[in-house]
């Protein structure tokens, strides 16, 4: 296998160097736009603002832009560098949260990933492979990369990376498969008080459908969880509910767990219908969260690049039980070697999906997050363009993973 000379070594280090230069000498604008997009929320599938914002930087840095890409309103695709070498691609997210904003800091997301795709394009004749920046809509909720990945978003990638903003620094996180149903209950209505016998109450139906999800929690197998509420449960305490709705989101460690927790939902779900005489609809969402296969090799290049940063890193099995979450990048990594680290942004303890996220996501030290994370997603493309002997490890651990599943 080939091994890097001292020649190369340097030449890779000069590399680093220069990335994490063009990177600081565009802070102020990526600060600025981070926080435009801060103040500017929008949820899944209405990013106008935000893509376009992206759209329109990367266009005034003179790079091609398709915005639309891929059939879809918001999302983004930038090619910089020639098409014959290891192509990086640089993958972000700027939707925000129903009332809470941005409080995942998908602000922070999406513009560390074209900071370092634009500070890789600032190599010009230097840059040794090809970057693809992805504007991705939709994580919080619709998978938007899974609808991308099926209009071939993903295609001729060598490997994908984006760092996430959090409590702490990790070089991966614990993203489990992840499904989502809406079911609807129908009865009969009826005058509570003057003629309860002639109804068939919707309400009950949801309910014990509920109880019995909450009594299969006991038996929930480790890194097993299962969310509820109630949308719809009625119109007036004196009309026995014709109709009422509830959405349901179940989270498994890998797919093949998920389908067993579905078809037990679904057990309890129709096992409600049928104890009140109701009937009931399940619809599923049709984009699946799949679990995340980090590539290690991959991981520990970001990881030692942003140590030179001065991030210290918690180790993974130290973490508390149940840490986990998911994404729509967890399907990104089953079709390419993908890493999705974590990067400290906000104090210790700060919960995902708070206002205090949201808040931190604004911070200075969210600002110092997005610049080390896009000096550490630079540092490792040009690590993975330059040294093949990396590309054979991340190349060879991706099989690996898939034969492992």
């Amino acid at each position: 296998m080939e091994m890097r000379t001292e020649e190369q070594d340097s030449r890779v280090a000069r590399l680093k160097a220069k990335v994490c230069e063009n990177v600081d000498a565009r802070r102020d604008e990526l600060v600025s736009v981070s926080l435009d997009i801060h103040r500017n929320p929008e949820v899944a599938f209405t990013e106008r603002h935000a893509s376009g914002l992206l759209a329109s930087h990367l266009r005034a840095a003179g790079h091609i832009v398709n915005h639309p890409a891929f059939g879809m309103e918001t999302a983004i695709r930038c090619d910089i560098g020639p098409a014959n070498l290891p192509c990086v691609g640089l993958v972000g997210e700027y939707d925000a949260l129903p009332e809470i904003g941005h409080a995942c800091g998908h602000n922070i997301i999406g513009t560390a990933a074209m900071g370092a795709a634009l500070a890789l394009a600032d190599l010009g004749a230097d840059l040794p492979g090809r970057v693809r920046f992805i504007g991705t809509p939709a994580e919080e909720s619709g998978g938007g990369k899974i609808i991308l990945a099926r209009k071939g978003a993903f295609e001729g990638l060598d490997c994908a990376m984006m760092v996430h903003p959090a409590d702490r620094n990790l070089p991966t996180f614990p993203i489990i498969a992840r499904a989502a149903a809406r079911a609807v209950f129908h009865g009969r209505p009826s005058h509570a008080a003057a003629g309860p016998e002639h109804g068939i109450n919707a309400l009950d139906a949801l309910v014990t459908a509920y109880n019995a999800i909450a009594a299969w929690r006991q038996q929930l197998s480790h890194g097993c969880r299962i969310h509820a509420i109630i949308t719809e449960g009625g119109v007036a305490t004196n009309v026995i509910p014709e109709r009422t709705v509830g959405e349901f989101v179940i989270r498994a460690p890998d797919r093949i767990m998920l389908e067993d927790m579905r078809a037990r939902l679904n057990a309890c779900l129709e096992a409600g219908a049928l104890a009140a005489g109701a009937s009931v609809d399940i619809a599923w969402d049709e984009n699946d969260y799949h679990e995340l296969v980090t590539n290690w090799p991959l991981a520990q290049a970001y990881r030692s690049n942003a140590e030179r940063l001065g991030r210290n890193f918690d180790e993974m099995a130290d973490q508390p039980f149940g840490f986990a979450a998911s994404t729509d990048f967890g399907n990104v990594s089953h079709l390419v070697p993908a890493i999705h680290p974590m990067i400290q942004a906000m104090p210790r303890g700060t919960e995902f999906h708070t206002l205090d996220f949201a808040r931190g996501a604004a911070s200075d030290a969210g600002m110092d997050a997005l610049v080390d994370s896009a000096k550490s997603m630079a540092m490792t493309a040009i690590d993975f363009m330059c040294d093949a002997k990396l590309r054979g490890a991340v190349a060879g651990d991706f099989v690996a993973g898939r034969k492992g599943r």
